[in-house]
């Protein structure tokens, strides 16, 4: 499939945002592109190479047009097309490594071997099979791989998120490792079902998990009487009657009788013989009556029941004012039991309180009627009687807790997190049996493509034979360096190069090019590439040659690529331009009228100056180039066409100019002054037909705004550049007046139009 076009390149070398014109014909057969150095003839063989290796480019953007279709940066791997570069990376990598080495051998087809062939190229397709296979399994493994690793790697964090905490604890830097390790340790011993937690443990454990130190608390000290044992012991007091001289009036009626009982102990206290009361003295025998009614077992039995009483209400009082502790001092775990131990225990009190104040007041009725037997109205409650054992029981828990607060925290975090492990154990189970299946199908397919793979290299030792490409390349190098002291040695690897039978040491640039375009010529028969179908690309491929070289080398790079798909041919040096040009010019089919259908496409690429910037273009080869035997000629044109511009030229237009003066300069001079043209300057000097501030304004521009074969420097001065017509049309002057016919001959060349071939 043919290259159509680069149809965009941005951010590549030189080449800042190129678009493909939409004038610009497409790329044919063979393709001659015509730049100076700096210009991006490398920059874009590299593209082609990136083509060639399948591979993106590392920097930028490209989109190439291949059999007309778009083909973008990202998928350079999916190209099928056969293509070979030759370029400085060529070179550096396969003919002479940077890092030293022998060059790769170039592999050909022995006579006797097509049987043997056939059958390699058959275990290849099977190898290509196998290696899809291959591919195919691999893909399953990485897919189960990675399903596996992120299930591991989103439950480790589940756990680690719910388990961290401040200080040291193991599960704040819980990982994936830690996941398979528990979740495998559980799956051996298939005890997942023991671990499951249900909801109110897995809370308490939550809450133990996030606990924090607190002090003990003290236990409840009170006990609550057995209220049966209570109940019957007034009920006993409540039967007893007092004997005594009891008078009627006093037995009858109860408060009369408590309030003359007290009476009595006023008068006896004070030996009153008068009534207190109504201060009339008392009749004879009263007192003594009163003392027989209120006798010693009257006051006896009285006493007995405050006494009694009095108990009671202390109980009664120990019970209300019994002060319980606050949940808040508890480990929140326990706050449930805690709250059911503390209301079980409140109930248990408030009975206790209500009964016993039923028992008071039964025992203060009893004060007034003594003498007689009652019976207790007061229902015995039904308490939990080991209610503060329970609260204690809570509260002892928690001092406990308090012991051992670490361990406590650490198991129910060991747990919770085995209770997640349980929950999650059969996804991790099915997800760690798909990859190791998956893993387990990748072994058969990988000796699979071992054993093709060793049956065809097995064959290829028996086909291969690369003595004769080592033999036609020492023949080839014979006839480019007119010797035969440089020969390429055969190795098991490939080749070594060497001089006089010696390891070759301190190889020239010209010897180092010769080699290398010659490999790389002779490569194009290698078996590897399919050159009727391929693309081959030649950049600058006969820098450093001397002429008969050069004329050596473009007669093979003609016979040996005239029969491939398609190629380039990118060079700076117009002697062999020139001779390219030529060939292809008469090709077969050039000729045609429809430049469509003809198979040669010229073109040149030019650096332009854009916001502040060199820029790569291409563009059409200029006319000049394409009509005459020198570059010259093409030099004075641009020289001339600027000078004699309508109107002056663009600052961008000006950018290039001082670079072409100067090299059109050294070619006038070093023909008129061969002798005194050690350095411009010196050439310059010797022209008579110029003042010397006129040749000072022409070398400063030269000089100051050209820098060999590249465009200016960005610190240009605009206000000299701002003159470059003005120069330019000097340096034209200086050339009518050093030699007048033959400025009026290139001006006739140039501009056929002009009035008269000698005019200015």
């Amino acid at each position: 499939m043919p290259i159509d076009r680069i149809s965009r390149l941005r951010d590549y070398g030189v080449f800042r945002d190129f678009t493909w014109p939409g004038d610009l014909a497409d790329f044919g057969k063979y393709n001659l592109i015509y730049g100076w150095n700096g210009c991006g003839k490398t920059t874009l063989s590299r593209v082609f190479r990136a083509l060639e290796r399948r591979a993106p480019l590392t920097t930028g953007q490209a989109t190439v047009r291949i059999d007309g279709n778009e083909v973008s940066n990202d998928a350079f791997p999916q190209v099928t097309t056969p293509v070979r570069v030759f370029n400085r990376d060529f070179v550096q990598e396969s003919v002479f490594p940077i890092g030293g080495g022998d060059v790769p051998p170039i592999f050909v087809i022995g006579k006797d071997s097509v049987e043997k062939q056939k059958e390699a190229d058959r275990l290849k397709g099977e190898r290509t099979t196998a290696e899809s296979s291959l591919s195919t399994a691999r893909t399953k493994r990485q897919d189960a791989e990675r399903a596996f690793d992120k299930f591991c790697i989103d439950r480790a964090k589940v756990i680690k998120d719910t388990l961290r905490s401040p200080g040291s604890n193991p599960y704040n830097n819980y990982d994936k490792a830690a996941f398979q390790g528990d979740a495998q340790k559980m799956a051996a011993e298939n005890n997942a079902a023991s671990h499951l937690l249900d909801e109110s443990a897995r809370e308490t454990l939550l809450s133990q998990h996030r606990s924090t130190p607190k002090p003990k608390v003290q236990k409840v000290t009170f006990a609550i009487p057995s209220l049966q044992e209570l109940a019957d012991r007034i009920s006993a007091i409540l039967a007893t009657t007092v004997v005594s001289a009891a008078i009627q009036s006093l037995k009858d009626d109860a408060t009369l009788a408590e309030w003359t009982r007290h009476g009595l102990g006023l008068h006896k206290g004070r030996q009153s013989k008068k009534c207190l009361f109504c201060e009339q003295p008392l009749p004879d025998g009263r007192l003594a009556a009163l003392e027989a009614h209120f006798s010693a077992e009257y006051e006896q039995f009285l006493r007995r029941i405050d006494e009694q009483v009095g108990q009671l209400q202390e109980s009664a009082k120990a019970a209300g004012q019994l002060k319980l502790p606050n949940r808040a001092e508890l480990y929140d775990d326990l706050a449930s039991d805690f709250d059911a131990a503390q209301e079980a225990l409140s109930q248990a009190l408030s009975a206790f309180q209500e009964f016993v104040g039923g028992l008071i007041q039964a025992l203060n009725a009893k004060k007034g009627q003594p003498f007689t037997s009652q019976e207790l109205d007061v229902s015995v409650p039904t308490v939990a009687a080991d209610a503060v054992d329970r609260l204690n029981d809570v509260i002892g828990r928690h001092n406990q807790a308090c012991d051992d607060f670490q361990t406590r925290v650490s198991e129910a975090r060991k747990r919770l997190a085995l209770d997640m492990i349980a929950r999650d154990q059969a996804e991790f189970v099915r997800l760690r049996d798909s990859h190791k299946a998956a893993a387990a199908a990748i072994q058969p397919q990988e000796q699979a493509v071992q054993r093709l793979t060793q049956e065809i290299q097995r064959l290829e030792r028996e086909i291969v034979e690369h003595r004769q490409p080592a033999e036609d390349l020492n023949e080839d190098l014979k006839k480019y360096l007119g010797h035969g002291e440089l020969q390429l040695a055969i190795k098991d690897t490939g080749y070594s190069i060497t001089r006089n039978g010696e390891p070759a040491q301190m190889l020239s640039e010209g010897e180092m090019t010769a080699i290398a375009i010659l490999y790389f010529l002779k490569s194009l028969e290698d078996r590897g590439f399919d050159g009727q179908n391929g693309v081959v690309v030649l950049d600058d491929p006969v820098s450093s040659l001397d002429a008969n070289a050069m004329y050596l080398a473009f007669s093979l790079i003609r016979n040996r690529t005239s029969n491939v798909r398609q190629l380039f041919v990118l060079t700076h040096n117009f002697s062999f331009f020139r001779q390219v040009r030529n060939w292809l010019h008469y090709v077969p089919g050039q000729r045609d009228r429809d430049p469509v259908r003809r198979p040669s496409r010229f073109y040149m690429l030019e650096c332009v100056q854009s916001n502040g910037q060199r820029s790569a273009v291409l563009r059409p080869l200029d006319r000049l180039l394409q009509k005459y035997e020198s570059e010259y000629h093409f030099l004075f044109a641009c020289i001339y066409r600027v000078a004699n511009a309508p109107s002056p030229e663009s600052m961008e237009t000006c950018y290039h100019m001082p670079n072409i003066a100067r090299r059109l300069l050294e070619s006038f001079l070093a023909f008129r002054h061969p002798d005194a043209f050690d350095n411009l300057w010196g050439a310059l000097r010797e022209v008579a037909t110029s003042d010397e501030a006129r040749k000072g304004r022409i070398l400063n521009f030269v000089q100051t705004h050209s820098h060999g074969p590249g465009t200016g420097q960005p610190e240009h001065d605009p206000s000299i550049l701002g003159e470059c017509q003005s120069i330019l049309q000097e340096i034209l002057g200086l050339i009518e007046a050093e030699d007048a016919g033959h400025y009026a001959a290139m001006k006739n060349l140039v501009d056929p139009s002009a009035n008269g071939a000698g005019e200015a």
